[in-house]
């Protein structure tokens, strides 16, 4: 606000001009169209005044310039250029339109919420209740309210509402969504098929960041096809020469580049798929209303204008709306308005009290924005804006990116670049060899000028396609796609992806820091043993007999009854609701089991009656770090106050001087002996796994107390009363570890990953527990949180390896372990599920929060939701992980594989061809290039994990991306497959006794060395499925659809290739004995993988170092000579660019839709609202204000 004092000023209005939607080359923000100037302040006011009588109604957007003088805080509510449409509904039932109530934030407006009628009136126009919420009848909406009769502006009150005709017809909120609409963000329009062909086409065989290269093999195809047609038609053949077919290759190569864009784009659109349903996934949610005066969770999606939502810490705010009431809520809207400092909300009532009161408006702040989060305190709200009506829709739908590439995909990308480089400095060598041959050759050629023309052109293609065949874009796609099956196949099993690059780290993880409850135990918790007083109660486990809760409870009178009852009831933030038809209560598990013994036991008939019987003050939710939580009520005889609270036993017996007999609540002196009783019952119930929850309270005369500590706000700081309270008793909660658990903790031990239990159990509990699961060992060291936090880094780093269970830890002590194993080289997994632990799960290399009992602050720190909160899924996550890296590496293993010898082979045939012809011709090598980068892709990036997966330890941060046994393979297969080839192209017409001037059987040679090539590189897709030295390539091919399917495709084109291929590949039909030398010589592979397999990695080791040094230094010359060649392009590529980019701004051209620009808004002390916009289309940015 430009002012803290809202009472109507009078008001001197200037005259704007009012932009046409057409002007969309310049930037709009959400700002003010007219500035107005108080008689008591000369600071502008974002408001706007329309002119005519009734400031409510829509004005025209040409109205909204006209100079008027009117009342002040009724302009808040006009249109803003742009956002006319907002506020015309038809047929609204309702008092306001989306417009108007938008107009409450962005920014918050105390004005609007006035001239809406404050918080009563905003109720009454969204026919709404802020206690009982929406009816969970309603369809069509009955009545009418007017603006005037939702505000209280008029006398003119009808003694009957205005009804309306319902369609009996309408689904449940029919009219209320018809005008607010939902709660959903319209989906990102999937990226249609022809654009990612386009873009296939157009971008994915990019080298040197420079040369589209499939686009110059396109035009060399058709500069070919051109030439073949002239030859055919343009020319007179010799007489009994057959006819030409030069033409036909023109027309195989651009139908192979179809085929490859067609099949890359398919991959892409899919990719694109999946990747839609997962952000849909991700987006989804439960968030806790009032509906009929009950509370209920809903879908996220299903939240609507009038709802009244529940906020507790932790919350992710996801619609905008006004507050209602509660306790000392505060709000981080960092997120939403970038003003970092938390937030305190004022009660819609009071604020609109003291707004009519005039009093300062200084800190008054009713608002909810979307977007932000809470950080302390409870209470409700009244929803005003949903979906890409609220704050938060409207700055993401502005913002709307693309999914970032994984560090891997940039390593690969870096990596494949590198490869290009060297292909593409052998197809740059091979052309000036074979041209300056041709050149060398023109004087003694006898051939006619097209014929010349053409031979050139055979050169230029054969090069051009070897660069394509060296590029491996493949390698991008691998990963993607192996990240797109991961994610999918993760959630159904209950881990969901939000960060793709989680996916990858997890597969390396070599430390998990787990929660304990929900994640290593059911999280379905019961009261199984109590100690108040002399009486006690327990479950029959065998042990100590005792009486029973039903006995225990017959026994107790009815005032201590009654105490424990305020104890649970009153001091508890869950709430009645239902789950599946039955009553049940909604909130963390600890206090459900609390609440659930009061009713069952202790005669609690309501949770909604006992709190409404009683006067709560102040009241504090649990703080994990404080281990408790506290509510002051007052007496209802009016003696006085009383403060209760319950937490962590041992820490709350430490506050405590006095006891409570649990017959006539008198107290006494707490003594030594009490003290040591008690611990002993603490212990004892710990030893059983029990979580102990100690309850306590102390009555005041007054509030507050003389030596309270009291804040600025006038609110009372807990921490300095918990002091000489009185112990009433304490509970054993039983939380049964999961089924499963120790198991998956054995599992992950056995792959070499460090599991350690972070708890706020007391270390008896934690050991108990971690025994159980597995966790805690003989030898094993146990801290508490108090005094890991003392230790300096060194004693840190000298404990962790020992470190299994840390106890009485805080968020803070989470984060403070995490990043200690991180700084000793470890990656490291954490679980969280409070909004303090987004700290640790933000430093973690992967956080994992809970999809159960997790805050939305927790899940949005996180990179991977547990949708079951459950350890085991962990594990999953850990396999898939591994997944992906393996499948990754046995792709790009293969690949390199086929780029060197591919590239070898049709350099060595090319060059030594007398034809300068290589063996591979274009056509085939595009074929090669199908199989190598796209179906390989597909059949070994979606190999599922087996449990022998978890047989190995986790590779290091360090460890390079190709491995020592990866190199071996490569060498190995490379030697073999370019030995079979060269032999057979050189020396196979020796070997078979075939002709060497007999053009039919030099074909049926050339199409067996083309046969055996692909061939062996199906052969060694299996070969490539195993990146260890073990010998069994076919283990799991079964449960690997995609990989079958493939290799059925490649046999089956491979086999139709050959026999009907012809003339578009170069090649003829072969008999069955060549058939069988193929596809023998191919499949010796497979035992020659094996031989490489037994060949000692260390001698490889050695005679790569030795051999590979020349190789390094030729590879870096020539990186060198393409770096300086690829900056001149680039330099004049730029400048072609430069020149289009100018001739196009000067057309004109088609008019572009207007992007909505991003909106940041910052605001100064003595200013108004500075807005900042950012048009996402022209890339500028400008402040107004």
């Amino acid at each position: 606000m430009a002012s803290n004092n809202l009472a109507p000023p009078a008001l001197a209005v200037d005259t704007r001009r009012t932009r046409s939607r057409s002007d969309t080359n310049e930037t709009r923000a959400i700002t003010p169209a007219v500035s107005f100037v108080s008689s008591s302040s000369n600071i502008s006011n974002p408001f706007l005044t329309p002119s005519h009588s009734n400031p409510f109604l829509t004005p025209a957007q040409s109205e909204c310039g006209a100079s008027v003088r009117t009342a002040g805080y009724e302009t808040a509510l006009c249109a803003d250029p742009g956002t006319e449409d907002d506020f015309k509904v038809e047929n609204n039932p309702f008092a306001f339109s989306p417009g108007q109530l938008n107009k409450l934030q962005n920014p918050k407006s105390l004005a609007a919420f006035r001239a809406l009628g404050g918080l009563s009136g905003i109720a009454r126009g969204l026919q709404s209740d802020i206690n009982a919420g929406l009816s969970l009848d309603e369809t069509t909406v009955r009545t009418s309210i007017t603006f005037e009769q939702a505000t209280g502006r008029t006398s003119d009150k009808p003694s009957e509402p205005l009804e309306r005709l319902s369609n009996s017809g309408s689904g449940p909120f029919f009219d209320r969504a018809r005008v607010f609409g939902k709660n959903i963000l319209p989906g990102k329009a999937a990226t249609p098929i022809w654009k990612l062909m386009w873009n296939a086409f157009k971008d994915r065989y990019t080298c040197f960041n420079l040369l589209d290269i499939i686009i110059l093999l396109t035009g060399a195809a058709v500069i070919s096809l051109a030439l073949g047609i002239y030859e055919k038609y343009g020319t007179v053949p010799e007489p009994g020469a057959p006819p030409s077919l030069d033409w036909v290759e023109g027309v195989a190569i651009i139908i192979a580049i179809l085929i490859v864009t067609l099949v890359g784009s398919l991959n892409d659109w899919q990719k694109e798929k999946a990747f839609v349903k997962l952000n849909a996934k991700k987006e989804d949610r439960e968030i806790k209303v009032v509906r009929s005066g009950k509370s209920y969770l809903i879908n996220v999606n299903d939240i609507l204008a009038g709802d009244v939502l529940h906020l507790e810490p932790g919350d992710l705010i996801p619609v905008d709306g006004v507050f209602i009431g509660g306790h000392d809520l505060r709000c981080d809207e960092s997120s939403a308005t970038g003003e970092s400092d938390a937030i305190k909300k004022t009660p819609g009532e009071l604020a609109m009290s003291l707004l009519e009161s005039g009093a300062s408006s200084k800190d008054l702040d009713p608002f909810i924005i979307s977007g932000s989060k809470v950080l302390e305190g409870l209470g409700t709200f009244l929803c005003t804006s949903v979906g890409v009506n609220s704050s938060f829709g409207k700055i993401m739908m502005s913002v709307r990116t693309d999914i970032e590439s994984t560090p891997l995909q940039k390593k690969l990308e870096r990596l494949a670049i590198a490869i290009a480089k060297l292909g593409g400095s052998a197809a740059i060598l091979l052309f000036f060899v074979l041209l300056f041959r041709f050149i060398a050759g023109l004087s003694t050629d006898t051939r006619s000028s097209p014929e010349k023309a053409s031979a050139f052109l055979d050169i230029l293609i054969v090069a051009v396609t070897i660069v394509v065949v060296a590029v491996p874009e493949g390698l991008p796609l691998a990963v993607t796609l192996a990240l797109a099956f991961a994610t999918q196949r993760l959630l159904k099993e209950n881990n969901l992806v939000r960060v793709l690059r989680a996916c990858e780290t997890m597969g390396n993880a070599t430390a998990i820091c787990s929660d304990k409850t929900g994640t290593l135990t059911t999280n379905k918790m019961t009261v199984v043993a109590g100690t108040f007083g002399q009486s006690n109660f327990t479950e029959s486990d065998g042990d100590k007999p005792g009486q029973t809760v039903t006995q225990w409870a017959v026994g107790l009178p009815e005032k201590t009854r009654d105490a424990i009852v305020h104890s649970v009831a009153i001091n508890s933030t869950a709430f009645e609701g239902e789950d599946a038809g039955q009553s049940t209560f909604i909130g963390s598990k600890t206090e459900t089991a609390l609440l659930q013994l009061a009713r069952d036991h202790l005669g609690m008939q309501s949770l909604s009656e006992a709190r409404a019987n009683e006067q709560i003050v102040q009241m504090r939710p649990f703080d994990s770090a404080k281990k408790s939580m506290c509510t002051l009520i007052k007496l209802r005889d009016g003696s006085g106050f009383r403060l209760l609270s319950k937490g962590a036993s041992e820490i709350l017996l430490r506050y405590c001087s006095e006891k409570a007999d649990t017959q006539s609540l008198a107290t006494s002196v707490l003594t030594s002996n009490d003290r040591i009783e008690i611990t002993s019952v603490i212990d004892s119930y710990a030893k059983r796994s029990l979580r102990t929850i100690g309850i306590v309270y102390k009555d005041f005369p007054q509030w507050p107390p003389t030596n309270a500590d009291v804040d600025d706000e006038g609110h009372i700081n807990f921490d300095s009363v918990l002091k000489d309270l009185v112990w009433l008793g304490l509970v054993g909660i039983k939380d049964p570890v999961r089924p499963g658990v120790p198991e998956a903790v054995r599992k992950a031990q056995h792959a070499g990953v460090v599991v350690r239990m972070v708890t706020g159990d007391n270390a008896v509990t934690a050991q108990a527990i971690a025994t159980e699961c597995g966790i805690y060992t003989d030898g094993g060291l146990i801290m508490e949180g108090p005094e890991f936090r003392k230790l300096s880094e060194e004693e840190m780093d000298a404990r962790l390896p020992e470190l299994q269970v840390l106890a009485r830890s805080s968020p803070e002590d989470k984060r403070v372990l995490v990043a200690r194993l991180k700084a000793r080289g470890d990656t490291v997994a954490v679980t969280g599920d409070g909004t303090n632990d987004a700290p640790a799960l933000k430093t973690a290399d992967v956080g994992f929060s809970m999809g159960i009992c997790g805050t939305e602050v927790a899940k949005e720190a996180s990179e991977i939701i547990l949708m079951d909160d459950n350890f085991a899924s962990i594990l999953t996550a850990l396999k898939w992980g591994r997944a992906v890296n393996d499948s990754v590496q046995k792709f790009l293993q293969f690949q390199i594989t086929v780029n060197i010898t591919a590239v070898l082979l049709a350099f060595i045939s090319a060059v030594a061809s007398p034809e300068m012809h290589s063996v591979l011709t274009a056509v085939q090598l595009l074929w090669v290039n199908l199989i190598m980068d796209t179906f390989a892709a597909l059949a070994l990036a979606t190999d599922p994990p087996t449990e022998r997966i978890l047989d190995r330890q986790p590779q290091k941060k360090s460890a390079p991306l190709i491995t020592t046994n990866m190199w071996k393979m490569i060498t190995g297969q490379a030697i073999l497959q370019l030995a079979v080839t060269l032999v057979l192209h050189f020396a196979g017409s020796s070997i078979l006794g075939y002709d060497p001037y007999n053009e039919t059987q030099q074909t049926q040679l050339d199409t067996m060395v083309f046969n055996t090539f692909v061939w062996m590189q199906i052969f060694n897709e299996f070969n490539n499925r195993r990146l260890d030295n073990k010998f069994n390539i076919f283990e799991g091919v079964h449960r690997n659809k995609f990989f079958i399917f493939i290799n059925c495709i490649m046999v089956g084109a491979q086999v139709a290739i050959v026999f009907v291929g012809g003339t578009a590949f170069s090649i003829v039909a072969i008999d069955g004995t060549q058939w069988a030398i193929c596809v023998v010589a191919a499949a010796i592979s497979l035992p020659w993988a094996i031989a490489v397999r037994l060949f000692p990695d260390a001698w490889f080791a050695r005679i790569a170092k030795t051999v590979g040094a020349p190789v390094v230094i030729v590879y870096k010359f020539l990186a060198k000579i393409s770096t300086k060649t690829s900056s001149i392009f680039r330099r004049m590529w730029s400048k072609v660019w430069k020149k289009t980019s100018e001739e196009e701004k000067q057309g004109g051209g088609p008019q572009e839709k207007e992007a909505a620009p991003e909106i940041v808004v910052s605001r100064g002390d003595d200013a108004a609202p500075e807005i900042e916009t950012q048009d996402l289309e022209q890339g500028r940015r400008r402040r107004i204000g």
